[in-house]
């Protein structure tokens, strides 16, 4: 056989070799890449499903924290590595925002990945330190107002969405408070309880522990309905400001190019775990909403994401200091 009738052999096999390869995958460890420190909602959620995946597939799951630059280090790790289904990425909010907040990211977060499925979303929850004299957002809001740029609130970041709900919330209020980033959500909660820093626009996964334990007191959720972890604490939309809507979304990415049968197996398998009355259960109480999503549905709300938030990245100033 000449060696072209032999690769044109190997070639018309390859359509057939990838959904086999399907079949067995994951047949080796497949690693979770976290572009935050350990402890924060992204974390909390990829170990969550992790787990559960981990035993379904009976291979090991690695969580793979790579923190820094606004989410960017992870995310570009993960788009280096091969197309192949064995590196993903727990996506979050942040991943949409970046596209507006960086004019030079060295990848592009809608082109150069696959998405897998939404996995939750989850409200930020707006908390006060318990000395601060408020009991709801209306009081925050006069408050705010008598004291201009004085009162500092954390995020996770600059760029990160707690940062940018809180710019959002000013911006519709009239107010100016003064902007403390940290390096991931956990740090920013730790400053608040200790009393560093006066608020937090704070993920439901970190705040509602420490609300329920009476460290920090919330005045309101960013979504547009009450969430089930914190069912007295009204909307900020319901509490004086009208159309405020923050909603953070988690989802699985994998690098572009992975094979769209590995993409579907990784989708049933996202599927079949949060179908699970017990892990729905585990994330509705830490403050994260279970969903899912075809593939097709994820990507087109990154991209409905990407505008949203470059909106108000551009409305706000925010920016990259």
């Amino acid at each position: 056989m000449s060696s072209s009738l032999s690769r044109a052999l190997m070639f018309s096999l390859l359509p057939l070799a990838v959904p086999a390869l399907a079949q067995d995958y994951p047949s080796r460890p497949v690693r979770i890449v976290i572009p935050f420190p350990a402890g924060g909602t992204t974390d909390i959620i990829a170990r969550t499903l992790g787990a559960r995946l981990s035993k379904d597939w009976k291979q090991a799951v690695v969580i793979d924290n790579r923190p820094g630059g606004g989410a960017n280090i992870g995310a570009e790790h993960a788009v280096r590595s091969p197309a192949d289904g064995y590196t993903l990425l727990m996506a979050s909010t942040a991943h949409s925002i970046n596209a507006s907040l960086y004019p030079k990211l060295p990848y592009d977060p809608v082109k150069d990945f696959a998405p897998v499925s939404v996995v939750a979303e989850t409200a930020q929850v707006l908390v006060v330190h318990p000395s601060i004299p408020v009991r709801n957002v209306r009081e925050l809001i006069a408050l705010l107002k008598r004291r201009p740029g004085e009162m500092a609130y954390s995020s996770a970041g600059n760029g990160s969405q707690p940062h940018l709900s809180a710019e959002l919330f000013a911006s519709m209020t009239g107010t100016r408070m003064l902007h403390v980033p940290y390096k991931g959500g956990p740090q920013a909660m730790t400053d608040l309880m200790a009393g560093h820093v006066a608020l937090s626009f704070a993920t439901a996964p970190s705040a509602v522990p420490n609300v329920r334990s009476g460290k920090v007191r919330a005045l309101g959720v960013s979504t547009r309905a009450r969430i089930p972890a914190l069912p007295d604490v009204p909307t900020i939309a319901e509490s004086g400001v009208p159309g405020y809507d923050a909603v953070g979304y988690f989802g699985l990415v994998a690098p572009a190019g992975t094979p769209a049968a590995i993409i579907d197996r990784l989708h049933a398998s996202v599927l079949a775990v949060l179908k699970d009355p017990a892990i729905r259960r585990s994330l509705s109480d830490q403050g994260a909403e279970p969903m899912t999503s075809t593939p097709a549905e994820y990507a087109a709300l990154i991209r409905d994401e990407v505008s949203k938030w470059g909106r108000v990245v551009r409305e706000s100033g925010a920016r990259i200091d």
